[in-house]
């Protein structure tokens, strides 16, 4: 479910001469310009809002507000979502299907009102929901389980269940609407349905159990999935026998992928969240054509209708970053909500007046304190840290990089900036096999690290464990 964003007839015959003109599933306009009536939406998940963009000024619209932050969302009669994550859009553009993780919730929102419709509750762990090309089906996958909920979005019901091998990540379709992808995020294997009989009709061996992301090239030929956790991305043929065409290596917390297909071909675009950069790929023969600074730990993206941009989530900056296509680098940043996750591009979204209706201000979602770590004694990759605001606590999102692969370590507090003194764990964590991990806390950490008149100011670190312990530090606060 990724808009078109080919060029023009022409530009085509001249870019590649007697190709098929294959739309992007579910699309069937061929060519969308930026417009006014075109939004850029991204799910965040600490704020638990939907942020609303105006892609032609690139201008912060305002926020749809699913849910409260902590730890007003810890009262067992709290009745908002949790973990705002997984976003997905109807062919017409005029529906968004929001995944919210933690209160297994499907929220159904009206992209001219900017108000919630529905709100269905599934499986546990829900992760993301995808319409079918047609606009029948929504199809989302119980990460929890072992299932996808297939949804009626005319009723909002769920209709039936599709097995699957346990923990399904994502879902996409072909652009002809044939074939759909399910991709796994606790098991390596990527299974392949038949979306008219729901029939499983093949599989692609996963080289890591975690897939987050999965897309579709515009041209129907290729399926690429992302591997977090060994930092690796698969393009495989979209036809039977569905074979493996290419593993590339492309860096720690390699999070999502998109396509843009322009005059000069058709490009990949995978967020490297450890990196905190952007690759490009062409998919014609999988070399790599740029790398993209664009900010903190970036995850998701997506194409504008006419593939003259894309945008890419900032996870760890609370930002969208605009690449200009044409010369691969970021033209704009857009402030947006605490930990954007997906991101969808709508074009065409807003059929008549400014689209603002029932937006609230960006407020407490938008404040946050950036930190970064980095190896005791060195100048080595930098690891991102945010406190995102909640009121008197805060979320912690430590993005680690560059530790050794697959040792249990500690986020901590340590009393001096080198790492010495008195050490407090804050969370274990064990990193994966690029080195890498996604490491979460909460309390009020923001006036312990920055200090008060109340307390001596303490410093965020990371630890080796030993013996379920605190031992050696590895990685301190640099500001």
């Amino acid at each position: 479910m990724i808009p078109t964003f080919l060029r023009s007839a022409a530009l085509l015959m001249s870019a590649a001469p007697g190709i098929a003109m294959a739309q992007q599933a579910p699309w069937n306009a061929k060519d969308v310009p930026v417009s006014h009536r075109d939004r850029v939406y991204a799910s965040e998940q600490f704020s638990n809002t939907v942020s609303v963009t105006d892609p032609a000024d690139n201008r912060l619209l305002g926020v749809i507000k699913l849910g409260d932050p902590q730890p007003m969302n810890f009262s067992p009669l709290y009745k908002g979502q949790v973990l705002v994550h997984g976003l997905g859009f109807s062919p017409d553009g005029k529906t968004l299907a929001v995944v919210s993780i933690g209160s297994n919730a499907v929220s159904w929102i009206d992209t001219a009102t900017n108000t919630v419709k529905h709100t269905t509750y599934v499986g546990r762990s829900p992760h993301e929901a995808f319409f079918t090309p047609d606009g029948k089906e929504v199809w989302v996958t119980v990460r929890g389980e072992d299932y996808i909920a297939v949804l009626d979005p005319t009723t909002y019901k769920e209709t039936g269940r599709i097995k699957t091998p346990g923990g399904p990540g994502m879902t996409i379709f072909s652009p002809d609407g044939r074939y759909g992808y399910v991709c796994s995020s606790f098991n390596p294997v990527l299974a392949v349905f038949d979306v008219s009989t729901h029939a499983q009709v093949g599989q692609v061996a996963q080289p890591s159990p975690f897939c987050p992301n999965i897309a579709a090239t515009p041209d129907g030929k290729q399926v690429w999935f992302t591997l977090k956790d060994i930092g690796k991305t698969v393009a495989f043929d979209a036809r039977p026998p569905f074979a493996i065409l290419k593993v590339l290596d492309t860096g720690p917390i390699t999070n999502h992928v998109n396509f843009a297909r322009t005059v000069r071909g058709q490009f990949a675009y995978v967020t490297v969240g450890g990196e905190n950069a952007v690759k490009v790929f062409r998919t014609s023969d999988f070399a790599l054509v740029a790398t993209i600074p664009v900010g903190k730990m970036p995850h998701g993206v997506w194409p504008s209708g006419d593939g003259r941009r894309i945008y890419v989530g900032l996870e760890n900056a609370d930002e969208l970053a605009a690449i200009d296509t044409a010369g691969n680098k970021v033209v704009a940043t857009v402030p947006v909500g605490q930990a954007p996750q997906a991101i969808a591009y709508v074009p065409n979204a807003i059929p008549t007046g400014p689209g603002t209706d029932n937006l609230q201000p960006l407020g407490t979602a938008g404040k946050a304190v950036h930190l970064n770590m980095g190896p005791v004694g060195g100048n080595g990759a930098a690891s991102s840290i945010t406190l995102f605001d909640q009121g008197i606590i805060q979320v912690v999102q430590s993005a680690v990089t560059g530790l050794q692969p697959k040792k249990p370590y500690m986020l901590v507090l340590t009393a001096n900036a080198d790492g010495s003194g008195a050490v407090e764990p804050l969370a274990n964590f064990m990193s994966n096999p690029a080195g890498a991990a996604i490491v979460n806390a909460s309390g009020p950490i923001r006036q312990i690290v920055q200090g008060s008149a109340a307390a001596p100011r303490r410093f965020l670190a990371v630890a080796e464990v030993v013996n379920g312990a605190p031992g050696r530090i590895v990685q301190v606060q640099r500001d």
